[in-house]
This record gives structure tokens, C-alpha cells and sequence, in this order.
């Protein structure tokens, strides 16, 4: 038996080559006498080609992020930076809410009574402790109140730089509507703070006994009136935005009474599709029972032309219960998007009632500091105990509410899951409560976020939705210009939004913006 010949390959071997020139390189005193490069050589002969270039381009790539670190992006890293200031200062921010709550609700009306009390029974002790308490419970809601001023304003620089970037559509209306309630948010809370300070003034004045104790509770009491009067105000202006909202989604009519010539022609188109299959299949029996010349080729021609009859028919039904169902899901989010006005309303309302209570109570403290004492009027008690109240009532049915939607988010996920996508597995009750206590999260897979995307599936246009009748996707996009997502809102021709509608790209921008819509006034 022979030997195998064994193939010599005519290429010398990298290991070779390399070795050659570094003997020619080290006689002829070449660059590899720098240590940089008769390293990289070393590094070649030992592990090929390959490996060497998978090293030098790692060195680059790194070389590269240091480079765009240090000196590239100093903007992406201020960003960045201020990014997680935000962050942390709104944490910090929702972490004290439960105390100033309950410091709004409780605390504050409390010590009036007591002030008031001591007022009358000439007790220095008491009104000593009311007056300390009352330091700690307005040092409290200003560290809230500033705290929740620099986040707002931060806030609000973001999203006008945002709205400056995109200029037009989903994305630049959104963030528009968020600088300017940001912007409200940061001047309202600006005015707050300088009320709590002269709150603090007040008390620390009152355990002092300074002279002029009057004086700083006439000014706290003007303050305390002048910044519940503009929050009374922003309360009026909401409910009037949401009260007009309201109609608007009202005039558009029930869907069912809209759409129902359309539907009436889809049921006809049925029939007829019904009867020509049904004629279809008649005439193939005909052509079956048929005796002579050309049976075969009839028959044939007959049961193309009843397939072809059933197809329409199977067609004309599915387009039918396709319009029956988008019906019915637009009568779903129109009535979702009236309930949450009537909600947003109905909020406005006892909350803003409260503030205006408690401006009213300001001015009745006012008048009693520049004659009798702070408090001493039952008048004034009466009121700061009921304006809190209600401002209490609205905030703890949100926190309810933000609780209640947060277990569900978990516990219950494919509630609202994405239609065709696969929930997430669903957590136990004793997770879902934990979460539920996390009052700093916001509800990110709730009902709005839901009825945000059956909205956006039925105004999309043919890219994203195309088995949806021309009559349903014109009620929807009817139902966007009446949630304030239309072309003037987005600075668009009616051509250029109806295409941004038809852009899968910008799916999650309008599913976004729809449902921040849903929300406000």
C-alpha cells in the first residue's frame, strides 16, 4: 500500500514570514526595534492573522469610546447627568407626597384648631406647642413644595427641547403639552413655596413672640389666599378644557347609529354573495346531471365558479364581523374617553373647591391677624379644615386608584395585554401587593395605555390596518381631532397626519401621545 502524497502548500506560513522579517528588521535596524510594534509582531506569530486583527480592532473600539467619552459627547454626558438628577429628585419628591399629605390633610388643620383654642383659653403652653408644630408641618410642605418646583422645572426644560427637536407631529405635541403644564406646574409651586415660607415665618414668629406676630400671619394669610386662588383658578381652566373635550367626543354620535348604513350595506353585499354561492352550486348540479358532449369541461367550469362564489361569500361575512367588531371597539374607547373627562371633571372639581376654601379661609386668617389674633375667628378653622379635607378626599382616591391599577398591571397582565402578543406571566398577590405600594411607579400597562392602542389600531391607516373600512378609520381619526391629536395640534397638513398615522415607525409616539391625550383636559 502506498504512502499518501500529502499536498505542500506553495504560501509559507505566516509563523514564517514573520520570523524572516523580524531577522531582516533587527539587521537592518527597522521600525520593529520600537517595543509597540515588535509586540503586535510577537503577538502575530503566535496566534495568526485573525486573532491579531480581532486585537487591534478591540484596541481601536476601546481607544475609540475613551475618545468619545472624554471629549465626543460632553453634552450626551451632561444630559445624561442631569437625566438622573431628575430621576432621583422625583423619587425623593414621591417618597415625601405621603407625608405632605397627611401633613396637608391632618396636621395643619389641626393646629389651627389648637391655636384657635388657646387663643380663647389665654393658654401660652398650648399655643407654644400649636406654634411648633405648625413650624415642622410648614417646613414640611416646602421641602415638598421645592422639591417638586426644581423637578418640574426640570421637567419642563426637557420636554421644550424636546418639542424644539421634533417640530412637528405625535412627538412634538406631546412634549409641547408637557412644557406647558410643567412650566404652570413649576411657576404654581414657585408661589406655594413662598407661601409655606411665610407659614414657617409665621409660626417661628408666634413661639418667639415677637411683635410683630400680627404682621407675619396677616402676610401668611395673604399668601396662603393669593396661591389658592391661582390653584382654584387652574382647576376652573381644567374643567373647563375637559368639560369641552367631553363634548366634542359626544357630538361624534354612537357608532352604532353612525355606522349603521354602512353596516346595512355590508349585510346586503353579504346576501347577494350568499345567493350567488348558493346559484353557483345549482348550476354545478345542473352541469353534473348534464349528459353529452362537453359534460366534462362544463362541470369543471361550474365548480371554479362555485369556488370562486364561496370565496366571496366567506369574504363578505368576514368583512362583516370585522366591521361589527370595530364597532363595537370604537363605542368601547369613546365611551372610555367620555368616562375619564367626567372623572377629570368630577376631580377638578372637589379638588379645586378645596383650594378655593382654603384661599377663602387665607383671607379670613388675614382679617383676624390685624385684629383679635391668628385663628382666634372659629370662621377660619372651619374653613382650613374643610378645604383640606377635600384636597385630602381627591388625593387619596387617586392614590387608591394608582394603587388599584398597579396590583392589576401585575396580578392580572393579560387584562390588558397587546392583542397577538403573549402577557407576561402574573405575578403572586403578595408580589402584586408590593408593587401596589410603590406609589413612584406609574401605571405603564394599564387600561388607558390599552385603550390608547385600540384607538391608534382604528385610525392607522392601510400599512397598519388595512382590513378596516374606510368609514371606521374616518370616525376614529373624527375621535383624535376631538382629543386635541389633530392636524392643527401637531402642526401638520391633514395629508402629512394621515401619512404619520400610516407610519409604522411612529406607532409608539402616537400610542403615547393618544394616550397622554385620554388623560388631560
Amino acid at each position: 500500500m502506498s504512502t499518501p502524497i500529502r499536498r505542500t502548500s506553495a504560501r509559507p506560513s505566516t509563523a514564517v514570514l514573520t520570523s524572516a522579517r523580524l531577522r531582516e528588521e533587527s539587521r537592518t535596524g527597522g521600525p520593529s526595534a520600537r517595543s509597540t510594534e515588535r509586540a503586535f509582531l510577537q503577538l502575530q506569530s503566535r496566534v495568526g492573522n485573525r486573532a491579531a486583527a480581532a486585537a487591534v480592532q478591540r484596541a481601536r473600539d476601546t481607544s475609540g469610546g475613551k475618545a468619545g467619552d472624554s471629549g465626543g459627547t460632553p453634552a450626551a454626558s451632561r444630559k445624561n447627568y442631569r437625566d438622573r438628577i431628575a430621576g432621583l429628585l422625583d423619587r425623593f419628591k414621591k417618597n415625601l407626597e405621603p407625608i405632605d399629605t397627611f401633613v396637608k390633610g391632618f396636621q395643619t388643620p389641626a393646629n389651627a384648631g389648637f391655636t384657635q383654642q388657646a387663643t380663647t383659653a389665654a393658654n401660652e403652653g398650648l399655643k407654644h406647642s400649636a406654634a411648633a408644630s405648625g413650624t415642622s408641618a410648614a417646613s414640611g410642605n416646602l421641602l415638598t413644595e421645592s422639591v417638586g418646583t426644581v423637578v418640574s422645572g426640570m421637567d419642563a426644560y426637557k420636554n421644550m427641547k424636546d418639542a424644539r427637536k421634533h417640530e412637528t407631529g405625535a412627538g412634538h405635541h406631546t412634549a409641547r403639552k408637557k412644557a406647558r403644564t410643567k412650566g404652570a406646574d413649576t411657576v404654581v409651586g414657585a408661589a406655594g413655596s413662598g407661601s409655606y415660607s411665610a407659614a414657617v415665618a409665621k409660626e417661628v414668629t408666634k413661639i418667639q413672640k415677637a411683635a410683630d406676630a400680627a404682621v407675619a400671619s396677616e402676610a401668611s394669610g395673604i399668601a396662603s389666599a393669593s396661591v389658592g386662588a391661582i390653584k382654584g383658578m387652574r382647576s376652573a381652566f381644567r374643567v373647563g378644557g375637559a368639560a369641552r373635550k367631553y363634548r366634542q367626543v359626544k357630538k361624534l354620535g354612537d357608532p352604532h347609529l353612525v355606522h349603521a348604513g354602512s353596516l346595512a350595506r355590508l349585510n346586503e353585499s353579504r346576501e347577494h354573495a350568499n345567493w350567488a354561492a348558493a346559484e353557483a352550486f345549482v348550476a354545478l348540479d345542473a352541469y353534473w346531471n348534464h349528459e353529452g358532449q362537453g359534460r366534462l369541461e362544463l362541470v369543471s367550469e361550474a365548480v371554479d365558479a362555485a369556488w370562486e362564489a364561496m370565496g366571496e361569500a366567506r369574504d363578505a361575512a368576514e368583512h362583516l364581523r370585522r366591521a361589527e367588531r370595530d364597532i363595537e371597539r370604537l363605542s368601547t374607547v369613546q365611551g372610555y374617553a367620555k368616562k375619564k373627562q367626567l372623572a377629570k371633571i368630577g376631580k377638578e372639581t372637589v379638588g379645586g373647591g378645596g383650594e378655593s376654601t382654603k384661599a377663602a379661609a387665607g383671607v379670613v386668617t388675614a382679617v383676624a391677624a390685624g385684629t383679635v389674633g391668628l385663628a382666634s375667628n372659629p370662621v377660619g378653622w372651619g374653613l382650613a379644615g374643610a378645604g383640606a379635607g377635600l384636597v385630602l378626599g381627591v388625593t387619596l382616591y387617586k392614590a387608591l386608584r394608582a394603587a388599584t391599577k398597579r396590583y392589576e398591571e401585575v396580578h392580572h397582565p393579560e387584562r390588558w395585554a397587546q392583542e397577538g402578543g403573549t402577557p407576561e406571566e402574573a405575578a403572586s398577590r403578595g408580589e402584586s401587593l408590593k408593587h401596589a405600594l410603590k406609589f413612584w411607579k406609574k401605571v405603564s400597562k394599564g387600561e388607558r395605555q390599552a385603550m390608547a392602542r385600540e384607538i391608534y389600531a382604528l385610525a392607522a391607516g392601510p400599512e397598519i390596518s388595512g382590513r378596516t373600512t374606510v368609514e371606521m378609520r374616518e370616525s376614529a381619526r373624527a375621535l383624535l381631532i376631538a382629543l386635541k391629536s389633530g392636524p392643527a395640534q401637531h402642526k401638520l397638513e391633514p395629508e402629512a397626519w394621515a401619512e404619520s398615522l400610516n407610519d409604522p415607525a411612529r406607532s409608539a409616539g402616537w400610542i403615547k401621545e393618544i394616550a397622554e391625550q385620554l388623560a388631560s383636559g
